[in-house]
């Protein structure tokens, strides 16, 4: 059975997503109950709910809204990255409360939508550093040209484990290999970093991709990091973007085919049931 660690619930009705009027395909509900079937079916036994980047105002009510979500008899949420702000000043009275929740198992700052400098800033990089001894995990969210942040982030907080999602944002459809291969093998070093192999079928294109189209990048991101530093996650519904969650398990389990029944476990739910003790 596989552990999901990134599932997006989009609930406009309770919370607010800016973001959402950009993305036409994506800006309407998507429930718990349409992706809890899906994911049933695809052999998911568990999931962690990622933030969706909710308007600033609404990040509390969003890690409520999941807590829920996950207090229904039978709920797949195991827990949950919630929305963070580590460039604010009450970021640590913050992370204090979120402490305290045993819902909440990390943070996620989304950074590829926002100016490089935001992460180099003195406050934002004091607040990382805050993590250390909180037990909380904190997302990755990057372009490729991006993933040098990613590492001086590792780098200043040795004692935080990072995520990095989604491989790295690999650009599949363009075939662009360079600064992506290059900045995946460095940023392996860091022993702090695993990588979630989640979502890239959104990054193929959508008409022509199949499985081996995906082979050499999560290949890579894979055989960089090693099995003990790799989790799987769906990002649903980004995924639908490139064929939706059953073609994505399907990819998934197409390009494990030569993997030891050990490898697979590890990659699918043994590495995030270590992380999040789920």
């Amino acid at each position: 059975m596989t552990v999901d660690t990134h599932l997006h619930v989009i609930d406009p009705t309770a919370l607010e997503y800016p973001w959402l009027a950009g993305v036409p395909q994506l800006n309407k509900p998507w429930t718990y109950e349409h992706y809890a079937l899906e994911a049933r079916r695809a052999g998911i036994a568990q999931t962690m709910h990622m933030e969706v980047d909710v308007a600033p105002e609404c990040i509390e009510d969003e890690t409520a809204h999941v807590g829920e979500l996950s207090d229904r008899p039978g709920s797949l949420i195991a827990g949950a990255i919630v929305s963070c702000r580590p460039e604010a000043p009450h970021f640590e009275a913050y992370l204090e409360r979120q402490r305290d929740n045993p819902l909440v198992k990390g943070f996620r700052r989304v950074l590829h939508v926002m100016p490089d400098e935001l992460s180099q800033q003195t406050l934002f990089r004091d607040n990382i550093r805050r993590m250390t001894g909180s037990g909380l995990t904190f997302d990755l969210c990057v372009l490729p040209h991006q993933l040098p942040l990613a590492m001086a982030l590792a780098d200043l907080a040795p004692d935080v484990r990072f995520i990095l999602d989604h491989c790295g944002v690999p650009d599949i459809k363009g075939d662009a290999r360079q600064p992506w291969q290059n900045n995946i093998a460095q940023l392996a070093k860091r022993d702090n970093v695993t990588a979630k192999v989640s979502g890239v079928v959104a990054y193929a294109d959508p008409d022509t991709w199949i499985a081996e189209t995906l082979r050499p990048w999560v290949e890579h991101t894979i055989s960089s990091f090693g099995w003990d530093r790799v989790i799987w996650g769906s990002d649903w519904p980004v995924c639908t973007l490139g064929g939706g969650l059953m073609a994505w398990v399907a990819a998934t389990h197409a390009i494990l085919g030569g993997a030891t029944a050990e490898e697979k476990q590890k990659l699918l739910s043994g590495n995030a049931k270590l992380i999040w003790s789920l």
